[in-house]
């Protein structure tokens, strides 16, 4: 099956070597050039273009076009591809992190013009290559029927690790869903190898510890299996910051979490931590040391 790919990062450039590797044809797009003339050289199943009208020119119809583009250039992306003469029955996939509520008006602003849009909740990062990726797939069965091929090629195994779980925008909520208790996770594991360390009279080997989970723990998984992986680098994750950033699922998820009145505290304060990452200093700590100073006569450290 032909499809295009527009965005070529180290995800996309990704997922379009798995899908040769399936037999099928890919035409890249990225504003990198540099990036699509590694990729070509890699397969006579790849093909490069320089612009989109000519991609759109080359694509057989029905055209399938999966984008896999930062969230903030979708919109552009879909406009150019309209210009450049998607019609029909053309099929555009966003596999990115994509807000739900924007996925649900694009699907109403292409049915208009006959154009089917599908979004792919896609979870796996540079690790899909070689594991496949859990694709939560929202649209059109007729679209999700079109595109099978691909999400077979794509999921760890064609009847495993992807499915059509709604209409447009459910591929990205679901996957902002699965980002929210991404976040929780990844909160837990790190607040506990941090109280591990803490605990100095026992002189703990985290990286032994890490692996001891790995096999038969019902914490066993694949984050633990990176944190083992790190501790294996470096044992006391000198070389890291602390500092955590976030791309927005967060966010979106404890939103609606309150727009839907439904108790999220764990993701919540989750994604909370990751703002407090980023301080070098908090000046609400600075307000509690004042607070207890002045109560209770507790000592407080001072920065002079």
């Amino acid at each position: 099956m032909n499809v295009a790919m527009i965005g070529l990062g180290k995800m996309g450039a990704n997922m379009v070597r798995r899908l040769t590797r399936d037999e099928h044809d890919v035409i890249a797009f990225d504003v990198d050039v540099k990036t699509m003339t590694e990729l070509a050289g890699e397969s006579e199943r790849i093909t490069t273009m320089v612009s989109l009208n000519e991609l759109v020119e080359c694509l057989p119809t029905p055209r399938v076009v999966w984008l896999m583009v930062p969230h903030q250039y979708v919109d552009d992306s879909i406009n150019d591809l309209l210009s450049a003469g998607m019609t029909t029955g053309d099929v555009i996939v966003d596999g990115g992190n994509s807000n739900f509520n924007l996925s649900k008006g694009r699907a109403e602003k292409l049915r208009s013009s006959g154009i089917y849009f599908v979004d792919s909740g896609t979870s796996g990062g540079i690790w899909g290559l070689e594991n496949g990726y859990s694709l939560m797939v929202g649209g059109d069965e007729k679209a999700i029927s079109l595109i099978r091929p691909l999400l077979e090629s794509l999921a760890p195994e064609k009847s495993k690790g992807w499915g059509h779980v709604g209409p447009a925008g459910a591929g990205h909520y679901v996957k902002m869903v699965h980002n929210g208790i991404e976040y929780g996770m990844m909160q837990a594991f790190a607040e506990g190898f941090e109280l591990l360390q803490a605990k100095e009279e026992m002189n703990l080997d985290l990286k032994q510890i890490s692996e001891i989970w790995q096999h038969g723990s019902v914490v066993r998984s694949w984050l633990l299996d990176l944190i083992a992986d790190a501790f294996c680098e470096d044992d006391e994750l000198d070389s890291l910051s602390d500092y955590v950033d976030d791309s927005g699922e967060g966010r979106w998820t404890v939103h609606d979490s309150i727009e839907l009145g439904v108790p999220t505290p764990v993701l919540t304060l989750a994604l909370q931590m990751r703002f407090r990452s980023r301080q070098n200093q908090s000046f609400a700590g600075k307000v509690l040391n004042a607070m207890r100073a002045g109560f209770g006569g507790h000592s407080i450290r001072s920065l002079k």
